[in-house]
């Protein structure tokens, strides 16, 4: 089970801020005079560490020779911008309207790309190097003068410019609203683009616009930015759109004389000569689809397949490979968030009530083989994590709201109690009773009242049914409380537009975690984005306290205090029982036919699958797959 839900937008930069580039985010004044840049450096990243020296040949992790040919094929596992897992009917991903298709930014080149082997690094991909002013207030790019779109034409800093403006007017909340602290994008010349940041702009800024795909203005010039669209959009990555049928699969082409093949940060990767996505609306039909070679290679998110479902024939002649791969990232945050836009979830205490219900170890132990741990924070499985009572750094950041905030958050950050794994544990719904009633709820037979007389009812919405045998259980539970829930399950486009417009009372999501939290953070759980349609911020989150240990995550200037801003905002939300938290694994389950190879060590931060992976032809025929 655990299964990958629609995550925030991951941004090829990450979160972080230029540490390797002079200007603290506090001495922060006014945009730098032209030519008032520091000097040229390769790469960025959060507080000055850079593994890579400039020149370096090649990533670590990357087989240099690695072989070219072959197909890469796979269910799209995390999502990005509009991109729906069961279906898609737009190959423009990077606005509001239409479920986007998989595999795009495959499309696209960026300034700058991650380095998967540390925590926040970028390196030079369309840029050669970046310069900053003194105030950090602006960047200039230095391109290279070889960028090719796939139609021959250069990439300009025009291009750049223009993509930066375009996602910030025009682009998916997701984007435009991380870019509300771009004040202006200008080319300088044909090889260089200046980027200008508001005063108190976020630390991670610089790389995250260093991540954007880069659009053509010219392609754009003569269509609809925002338009939902089957027209492959003009670009310069590393593939292109082959193929595709709508809401089936969707193919691309390993473009053949892409510009930037050998330069370090690519040498080793984009080694398939096709790589393809398949879609399927059912996720047992999706497993039987793998077992047949439909498509060769998945990652697992669903504990009783991993257990009992690989005993077919090819399983156990060798034919499909499994391994376990540790996951040294956060492990994001997975739960059903509670919609407070809602009445029936105002008050905290009847949000921690809902959330006694659900015995996680009944769950993990009789429809997960205990293959889970349970959530408790918001930067689960990092040093980012808030555990035991707040120290010195911490209370410095959190006194100012001491009487604002509960007392809770100066004691032991709350985590959901252990059951005794009979699946209703009596002790913990006496509990959630007890602050039921707290909160002014009343019984009326076996109706459970709000305050102000309605009935306390409500519905898990979704457009899977992989939770069911998790949440029938939790279900129940809610009615020994007296709280009428039910489960609707609808079709991904009326769930996507239900959820970007808040018409929900319980959904499930996970969002994927960063080493490095920023600005980004803002978009899931500030104010701001509480009431913007199509924000992240599914719980609805509008608290003082949260607002200000994001900015403080935002403008942290070295990674202790980054650690101390992230405990102390881990606190504040921890405290608002804004969500009933699932579970994670501490690891990647991996399963894929014989025909794959891969670095014999695959990067810390990442699978880096497909770009670092290959075809082995040999295996392949041995296999009959050739």
């Amino acid at each position: 089970m655990g299964a990958t839900r629609r995550s925030l937008l991951r941004l090829a930069a990450g979160s972080a801020l230029s540490g390797t580039l002079p200007g603290a985010v506090r001495a922060q004044t006014s945009p730098a005079a032209p030519g008032a840049f520091g000097e040229e450096r390769h790469g960025l990243s959060s507080f000055g560490d850079l593994k890579y020296p400039a020149g370096f040949p090649h990533f670590d992790y990357v087989e240099p020779m690695a072989p070219r040919g072959g197909t890469f094929s796979a269910q799209i596992a995390s999502t990005t911008g509009n991109q729906n897992f069961e279906t898609f009917n737009t190959l423009n991903i990077f606005v509001l309207k239409g479920s986007g298709a998989a595999g795009m930014p495959l499309t696209f080149d960026s300034l700058m790309v991650r380095a998967l082997d540390e925590p926040d690094a970028l390196y030079g991909l369309v840029a050669r190097s970046v310069r900053a002013s003194a105030d950090g207030l602006a960047y200039r790019f230095g391109l290279r003068p070889q960028a090719r779109f796939h139609d021959g034409s250069r990439l300009t800093a025009r291009d750049v410019a223009f993509s930066i403006r375009i996602l910030k007017e025009k682009g998916h909340p997701t984007i435009s609203q991380v870019l509300r602290e771009v004040e202006d994008a200008a080319p300088d010349g044909d090889e260089a683009v200046v980027v200008r940041f508001a005063p108190g702009r976020g630390r991670d800024m610089p790389l995250i616009v260093a991540g954007l795909p880069i659009l053509s203005e010219a392609y754009y010039r003569t269509r609809d930015f925002e338009a939902s669209t089957l027209e492959a959009p003009l670009g310069s990555g590393p593939y292109q759109v082959a193929r595709f049928e709508v809401g089936r699969f969707i193919a691309f082409e390993r473009v053949r004389d892409y510009w930037a093949a050998d330069l370090p940060v690519t040498v080793g990767q984009n080694n398939f000569d096709e790589i393809r996505y398949e879609y399927f609306r059912d996720r047992d039909v999706a497993f039987e689809a793998f077992k047949a070679g439909a498509f060769t290679w998945r990652e697992e998110f669903t504990a009783r397949v991993w257990a009992t479902g690989y005993g077919f024939p090819a399983a156990q002649e060798g034919r499909v490979k499994r391994e376990t791969v540790p996951d040294a990232t956060p492990s994001g945050t997975q739960g059903w968030w509670l919609n407070t836009r809602r009445p029936a979830f105002k008050d905290p205490r009847i949000r921690e009530a809902i959330g006694l219900a659900f015995d996680f170890e009944w769950s993990n132990q009789n429809l997960m083989y205990g293959a889970y741990r349970r959530t408790a924070s918001y930067f689960e499985n990092s040093d980012l994590k808030a555990e035991g009572p707040p120290g010195p750094e911490e209370l410095a950041l959190l006194e100012p709201f001491r009487g604002r905030v509960p007392d809770e958050v100066f004691g032991e950050p709350f985590s959901p109690p252990r059951s005794d794994g009979s699946g209703q544990d009596r002790a913990l719904l006496r509990r959630a009773d007890a602050l039921l009633r707290e909160a002014g709820c009343t019984r009326e037979g076996n109706q459970l009242r709000l305050p102000g007389g309605q009935p306390l009812a409500f519905e898990f919405l979704d457009s899977d049914p992989i939770f069911q045998p998790v949440v029938q259980p939790f279900i129940k539970n809610l009615g020994l409380l007296g709280i009428r829930a039910t489960a609707r399950i609808v079709d991904s486009a009326q769930y996507q537009a239900r959820v970007d417009g808040f018409d929900f009372d319980v959904v499930s999501r996970r969002f994927g975690g960063s080493l490095t939290p920023g600005a980004d953070l803002r978009e899931v759980y500030a104010s701001r984005s509480a009431t913007l349609p199509g924000s992240p911020n599914l719980a609805g989150i509008a608290d003082p306290a949260v607002d200000a240990m994001l900015d403080r995550v935002a403008n942290a200037a070295s990674r202790a205090e980054l650690v101390t801003a992230c405990r102390a905002l881990d606190r504040c939300l921890r405290v608002g029982r804004y969500w009933v938290p699932m579970w994670y694994s501490a690891s990647h389950r991996l399963a894929h036919w014989d025909v794959y190879g891969r670095p014999a060590e695959l990067p810390k931060y990442g699978l880096g699958a497909p770009a670092l992976w290959w075809h082995d032809a040999g295996r392949a025929r041995r296999i009959g797959r050739g």
